[in-house]
């Protein structure tokens, strides 16, 4: 497909919304350079605002507050144009949930427990990110995907294999992007 077709017809944000190791800051650097769009990472965006990592501002000012902080995160990044990636836990708020899905298409990369947990221990950020139940990281990416595949779902106007390669996750939303554009 011409990606200079889809750049014309599409111009809302697409978050990318999945849990932790399911590829959504990778995909989203390669989606955003493939549609010419600009890219956000609300963690990082986030991060850079506080002046700390995760794991700082969850120890001064609790989830809570890491929370709130996601939410207006989420909000400053959001523009036309760009491609998304969030955190995986900003569809706990059903005001993020409901924001993105206002403000643009949402594409959920789903992949299974194996590929999240192989993909985080070949890549730790301890040091950035705590723990959210203090399990070994198998056990916690079961956990807390139980806990959001419902959120993920519900939030999603298309679903991913995430457990794909990049480049074939982003050939997939590429090849979908006229439907999602067109079901607005």
């Amino acid at each position: 497909m011409d990606t200079e077709q889809k750049q014309v017809s599409v111009t809302m944000p697409l978050f990318l919304v999945g849990a932790r190791g399911c590829g959504k800051t990778t995909v989203g650097e390669a989606l955003s350079n493939a549609l010419r769009f600009q890219f956000a990472d609300s963690d990082r965006w986030l991060q850079a605002e506080a002046g700390m990592s995760v794991a700082e501002i969850v120890q001064r000012e609790g989830w809570d507050g890491f929370r709130q902080r996601e939410c207006e995160a989420l909000q400053a990044v959001t523009a036309a144009s760009t491609v998304i990636a969030t955190g995986g836990g900003i569809v706990l708020a059903e005001a993020n949930r409901d924001f993105m899905r206002a403000h643009g298409k949402v594409v959920y990369l789903q992949a299974p427990c194996q590929v999240l947990a192989q993909r985080l221990e070949a890549e730790p950020e301890s040091g950035l990110r705590p723990t959210l139940t203090g399990r070994a990281i198998n056990e916690e990416v079961a956990e807390v995907l139980a806990e959001r595949e419902s959120l993920y779902r519900q939030s999603a106007h298309y679903i991913v294999d995430a457990a794909q390669p990049p480049e074939q996750v982003v050939a997939h939303i590429l090849a979908v992007l006229p439907q999602l554009s067109a079901g607005a």
